[in-house]
């Protein structure tokens, strides 16, 4: 017995059953994999965020950052330090205060991340005066925002902890 090529018209259709049946097993095994770790939840962005600063008065004064997911928005914002600067001059960039990686914080609703920044960390007379802050989400800083501080600051070496789940995480220790 002779077997019969199949004509093209029926080897598209049947390759094109064949990748229909591929793209939902394909999918399927992608949901059952994001199923069984949970929700992904993405990163934030400057934009999905509102921010706020006021004045701490641990560790000889610092300023704390708050930031809340705006409504309607859920993400993870990364345990890292913010990218802040008082000015547009190198000397005003905020360093990190903490030597590692944090856990990070998912926001949505009303729950908050906290990052501290102490404004002067030298133990000298020299420095500049503030009252702003431009404020980012690092990795963002084409998105940043200027927040005007509760009050005027004296900026030499500026540091900033990670964002923290808790205010009392996000005091900047002198070391």
């Amino acid at each position: 017995m002779r077997s019969r090529l199949a004509s093209p018209s029926t080897r598209l259709a049947l390759a094109a059953v064949t990748a229909a049946a591929l793209t939902a097993a394909a999918t399927a095994a992608a949901h059952a994999a994001a199923d069984s770790r949970g929700p992904v939840t993405r990163a934030c962005v400057t934009d999905d965020l509102s921010f706020g600063v006021t004045s701490g008065t641990q560790a000889g004064g610092h300023l704390l950052l708050i930031a809340k997911a705006r409504p309607g928005i859920t993400c993870h914002l990364p345990g890292v330090f913010p990218s802040a600067s008082f000015g547009s001059s190198a000397d005003t960039e905020v360093g990190p205060a903490e030597h590692a990686v944090g856990e990070g914080v998912t926001l949505s609703g009303s729950r908050a991340a906290y990052a501290g920044i102490n404004p002067k960390t030298t133990a000298d007379e020299h420095g500049k005066q503030f009252d702003r802050l431009h404020l980012s989400v690092l990795g963002d800083e084409s998105n940043s925002v200027t927040l005007k501080l509760p009050e005027t600051v004296t900026v030499d070496r500026p540091v900033a902890t990670n964002w923290h789940a808790d205010p009392a995480d996000a005091v900047p220790l002198s070391a």
